[in-house]
């Protein structure tokens, strides 16, 4: 297989992607959203935001795909970040470039690929809104047009959201390998290590902003008769589907993790508890709002959830606890639920 060539301005453009801080950061509910929505107008199986990384191409959204990341080396994306326009490929075993692949040769089993060029404000090209499916076809004048709409309100949210206060204080407490430690690779949320990474972060913002901080500890309900009953592949299937779905349902700047295996936890600056009890509620209604697609057929999930306020000085495992508390009380009392425990007065 030939080695994918590099821009000739790859020390730039490579600068400017790091520049923007995107790469190895949760998923976003926006993106997840406009994958989604790309996957169901060009029925394909596959749709990916990929940043091209030095040596591998990261997934800042995804569907249709398991993997987080593959090497550069094979990456069809890094061809299509050398023009300007959409790379369409109908059928990979005919194009000498990715003939003997190992995405062409074997799972994924790619034929169709497009990918159009995402870029950065000061025009280098830091990744691609790419699809691909197991089929060999061509895309319609008007479905390209709309495939390029769609890379346009990708590309203008990246560079919004590199712009965004909180990845400027991300930049200024972690390194990107601190900040890979910390990302769970299954469902792009961050992993149980941040609450600690970010709990000073979290506290500054409620004080500079007035509010309070509230925790919400959730539990998907009969986890393991899931995995009992469709194996770890489809209960792996839920979990990131739970967690776009959680993303869904919170607000860019709150603070959500996978505490641990099928365990979230939010933290968030709320009013009082009425608007703590209010979004705890709207992720309960929403992760269960609609069946789950599994390879052999639909499911139907809940969540049981805990929730509180941080007492004045309260340290975050204090107030965890308290949550776990009421996410006790609600899985007692029959699951599919939100327990509200005050904290101490």
């Amino acid at each position: 297989m030939p080695a994918c060539p590099l821009p000739a301005d790859e020390a730039l453009r490579q600068r400017t992607l790091d520049d923007m801080n995107l790469v190895d950061t949760p998923a976003e509910h926006y993106l997840d959203t406009l994958v989604r929505l790309t996957q169901d107008l060009a029925h394909v199986d596959t749709v990916l935001i990929s940043l091209i990384d030095q040596d591998r191409q990261w997934f800042k959204a995804r569907i249709g795909l398991e993997a987080s990341e593959t090497t550069r080396s094979v990456s069809f994306c890094g061809y299509a970040i050398l023009g300007e326009d959409t790379l369409m490929v109908a059928d990979a075993r005919y194009d000498t470039r990715f003939v003997d692949n190992p995405l062409v040769l074997n799972a994924p089993y790619i034929r169709f690929y497009a990918g159009h060029p995402l870029r950065a404000g000061n025009g280098k090209a830091i990744g691609t809104l790419c699809m691909f499916d197991p089929r060999p076809r061509e895309l319609s004048k008007a479905q390209q047009a709309n495939f390029k709409d769609l890379a346009t309100l990708a590309e203008g949210y990246l560079q919004l959201r590199a712009l965004a206060q909180v990845n400027r204080d991300l930049r200024l407490e972690m390194d990107r390998e601190q900040r890979k430690a910390l990302l769970d690779p299954l469902t792009q949320l961050w992993n149980r290590g941040a609450l600690a990474a970010f709990e000073g972060h979290q506290r500054r913002l409620a004080e500079q902003n007035g509010l309070q901080l509230g925790a919400i500890y959730a539990d998907l309900d009969h986890f393991k008769s899931i995995n009992d009953r469709y194996g770890h592949s489809g209960g792996d299937k839920v979990l990131c589907e739970c967690a776009r779905r959680l993303r869904a349902a919170l607000r860019p700047d709150d603070l959500l993790v996978r505490h641990g295996g099928e365990e979230f936890v939010a933290i968030l600056q709320v009013k009082d508890s009425e608007e703590l009890r209010r979004i705890a509620e709207r992720i309960r209604e929403l992760v269960g709002s609609a069946p789950m697609q599994l390879a052999n057929g639909q499911l139907n999930v809940s969540l049981s959830i805990g929730c509180t306020l941080f007492a004045n000085a309260e340290t975050m495992e204090d107030a965890l606890n308290r949550a776990d508390t009421g996410l006790y009380t609600a899985k007692q009392q029959g699951r599919d639920q939100v327990v509200y425990r005050a904290p101490p007065a």
